[in-house]
């Protein structure tokens, strides 16, 4: 008797999807994302797949790193947060809510957070 196949762990799906950034392999990402894909920010309100691949793929040139912070599952769902370096040094803090189903990202809404290091001193505020 054949096992039942099993369905990808949505962390290592997650993880996936971020190092398709680094690598600049967009076949690898174009197989993560489903087709009903949807993707939220402070900048983008629900945007389908297709757009989101014209306008936020690009963003892969210039990233170098992620430094995950927090993977945390809950149940589709996987909170990410993350330091990410970008290729002219620069630096950042996100948070990320990935919905993950059967192995494929299905949506992903996105906290924008703060520069590294932080523009405002330690125990004050910008």
């Amino acid at each position: 008797m054949t096992p039942p196949a099993q369905t990808p762990d949505p962390i290592s799906t997650a993880k996936r999807v971020y190092e398709a950034y680094v690598t600049k392999d967009r076949d690898a990402m174009e197989a993560l994302v489903a087709d009903d894909f949807h993707f939220t920010s402070p900048r983008d309100n629900r945007l389908d797949r297709a757009t989101y691949f014209s306008r936020c793929w690009s963003n892969s040139r210039t990233t170098d790193r992620f430094t995950f912070v927090h993977l945390v599952r809950d149940e589709d769902r996987v909170f990410v947060t993350y330091d990410l370096r970008m290729k002219d040094g620069s630096a950042f803090r996100n948070t990320e809510i990935l919905a993950i189903r059967d192995g494929k990202l299905v949506e992903a809404q996105v906290f924008f957070g703060w520069m590294i290091p932080h523009e405002a001193p330690e125990g004050g505020s910008v």
